[in-house]
């Protein structure tokens, strides 16, 4: 029987899973605001989409740390402080303008 690789199943965990939906968020929220144009960025009614896409993405990664210390626990909690920089980048362009 054919099993589906961990990254589309939700009760499964998954680091890329947790990897592509902050940069996904990343992307949108960019989009979103703007960012390509030379003008400041503007806000937008979907900026809270991204913002569920970071949380659900923290929420994943962490459910990936592991209970003792190792190197992988070590690399998992750098990936949730780079997900915490994602998050709070689209907080800030959510009330920012």
């Amino acid at each position: 029987m054919y099993s589906r690789p961990s990254i589309f199943d939700p009760r499964r965990r998954s680091l890329a899973r947790g990897i592509l939906l902050a940069l996904s968020a990343l992307a949108a929220t960019m989009r979103l605001a703007g960012f390509p144009a030379p003008g400041a960025p503007h806000p937008s009614n979907w900026q809270f989409v991204p913002l569920l896409l970071a949380a659900c993405a923290m929420v994943d990664t962490f459910r990936c740390l592991g209970r003792t210390w190792s190197l992988h626990h070590a690399g998992v909690l750098i990936l949730l402080y780079s997900e915490l920089m994602i998050l709070t980048l689209v907080l800030v362009l959510l009330i920012y303008p």
